[in-house]
């Protein structure tokens, strides 16, 4: 017997399959939620849909948009011989706090992970190699997380990046091993990018 009516239920589920949260975290959240106001809670529900169906991937970077191409790619100022390549939309975000980096972006949208299914062919590779291949970038620099997954991604990336002529580079390790590139602050994101390593 369910100790809270069906919707509910059905609503916890729902919050439970997010990451990093359990079913006591989700639990508080719906009675969060059923603690505000009609208006509010339809706005949350709106802007939950809109984040949905109003956010494309950008074609030159994979980065998060709302048009076709991102403001990180669309707009000046921007070194454009210099890629800097993440798992993830946040690290894009990581990086960007520390206002020292101007280059462009590669999103892959995941790492190589054998433990987990994650072949080369799941995340944004082929579209890492064409952009290379197209000329123009002078250095790559692969800010993957350091972790078991993340190197092996990097490592990867590196040996098919090397048929072209640009320089490949490694955060270096300011970033502690296991560490997420998401949580790292200003300071220790721009200490790994200006020791980064050829790889």
């Amino acid at each position: 017997m369910s100790l809270y009516p069906r919707p509910v239920e059905e609503l916890i589920d729902h919050f439970a399959r997010l990451p990093g949260i359990g079913r006591k975290g989700a639990a508080r959240l719906v009675f969060h939620l059923l603690g505000k106001s009609d208006d509010d809670v339809r706005a949350f529900a709106e802007a939950m849909v809109a984040a949905r169906v109003n956010t494309v991937f950008c074609r030159e970077c994979q980065n998060l948009s709302e048009e076709e191409l991102c403001p990180l790619c669309s707009g000046s100022g921007r070194d454009r011989a210099t890629l800097c390549v993440v798992a993830e939309p946040r690290d894009v975000a990581a990086v960007e706090r520390c206002r020292e980096y101007k280059g462009l972006y590669h999103v892959l949208h995941g790492v190589i992970s054998p433990t987990k299914q994650k072949s080369p062919d799941d995340i944004r590779l082929k579209e890492l190699l064409e952009r290379v291949g197209g000329g123009g970038f002078l250095e790559v620099i692969l800010a993957t997380n350091p972790d078991t997954d993340g190197d092996t991604t990097a490592l990867y990336i590196a040996r098919m990046l090397r048929p072209y002529e640009v320089k490949v580079t490694r955060l270096a390790y300011g970033l502690p091993m296991g560490g997420h590139v998401e949580y790292a602050d200003e300071l220790t994101i721009l200490r790994a990018l200006d020791g980064r390593r050829e790889v």
